[in-house]
């Protein structure tokens, strides 16, 4: 498993890195809700734990930020010291799908995140999407051009996965939007520097194929196939 800790205590995080890396789970950590957002943002993960009591951006509102903003489905379990049933239920609500109190059992744990992992990988839609060089396993979260691996953020998936459906018509600047924010973009212009990361990864680290995602000024982007006659 690839599992992010978000947690601000360096005791509970070292007590996880000893217990999980050498069962061969591969973890990476973030000590604010900030940081674990910017994590999410960059990598893929199988499943989150997620403390309940974070400086700043508490783990109820990066679970709620992670849901509504990110469209994150990574499953994930929060850890807090809160043990009434109106803290579970606020966890549960803002999109928590676990939730364990402290002080927990590392098996427990350990048990409850291989059953959220199971359970939302039952649940994936195992589509594959090809044109041209490229194809994403949606169900995997794989994606290859010619064969090669490509490693993407979350909202390169989904921009990926936009314009291979739709390809090789135009998918436009607002149903991107849509499929990322739900058509409630940033007011900054964050659309084009994810449209330029993934470009980074589908084009520019393939300088002798032809580039294959193509800006319409203006108006969108859409995929070309150069191997065959436009």
């Amino acid at each position: 498993m690839r599992i992010l800790i978000i947690e601000d205590n360096p005791d509970i995080v070292a007590n996880l890195y000893e217990y999980f890396e050498p069962l061969g789970h591969e973890l990476d950590n973030a000590r604010t809700g900030h940081g674990g957002l910017a994590r999410i943002e960059e990598q893929r993960f199988d499943v989150i734990v997620l403390d309940g009591r974070l400086p700043g951006l508490d783990g109820l509102e990066v679970c709620r930020r992670l849901r509504e903003e990110f469209r994150c489905d990574t499953p994930v379990l929060m850890l807090t010291a809160r043990d009434t049933v109106h803290d579970k239920v606020n966890g549960l609500q803002a999109g928590a799908d676990d939730y364990l109190v402290k002080p927990y059992s590392l098996i427990e744990l350990e048990a409850r995140l291989h059953a959220l992992v199971r359970r939302a990988g039952a649940s994936a839609s195992g589509q594959i999407l090809r044109f041209g060089e490229l194809e994403f396993d949606t169900g995997l979260f794989e994606a290859r051009r010619a064969g090669q691996r490509l490693e993407l953020t979350p909202f390169g998936y989904k921009m990926l996965a936009a314009l291979l459906r739709a390809a090789p018509r135009l998918v436009t600047r607002e149903e991107l939007e849509k499929e990322l924010w739900k058509g409630d973009p940033p007011l900054s212009d964050a659309l084009r520097s994810h449209i330029h990361a993934l470009r980074q990864v589908i084009d520019k680290a393939f300088p002798h194929s032809p580039p294959m995602l193509l800006t319409v000024s203006g108006v969108g982007y859409r995929l070309v196939d150069n191997h065959v006659s436009q």
